[in-house]
């Protein structure tokens, strides 16, 4: 799995600026504009347009190579209720609470869908 912040903001070509200056690479931008990802050593930071009363917040995702049905069937077997594996424009996602109920997100990409 690589780890996959997710940081939401109100004006997504200002923060991908300020973090290209900070030293990351430009990844994929989605078509609209409402996202883009940043490439790094440890991970990839996205940047997501979100509505005001979720302009700063950031979200812990991850992204992984695995079937999200034997993500979810261990989640299960260790006592954690993950949320449906959902279908998304960017590949397939599901969603549970850690322990101190904060949502994770873990997705699969299909690359095709995505940008």
């Amino acid at each position: 799995m690589r780890v996959l912040p997710i940081r939401y903001s109100a004006d997504v070509e200002a923060m991908t600026r300020f973090y290209e200056v900070l030293g990351l690479p430009v990844g994929p931008v989605s078509r609209p504009g409402g996202w883009v990802e940043l490439p790094a050593a440890g991970g990839t930071l996205a940047i997501h347009r979100g509505a005001a009363e979720d302009v700063g917040r950031c979200e812990l995702a991850f992204e992984t190579g695995e079937r999200l049905e034997d993500v979810a069937a261990r989640l299960r077997a260790a006592g954690y209720e993950p949320g449906p594996v959902l279908d998304e424009g960017f590949g397939r996602s599901l969603r549970v609470r850690d322990p101190d109920g904060v949502w994770v997100q873990i997705n699969a990409y299909d690359r095709e869908l995505y940008t």
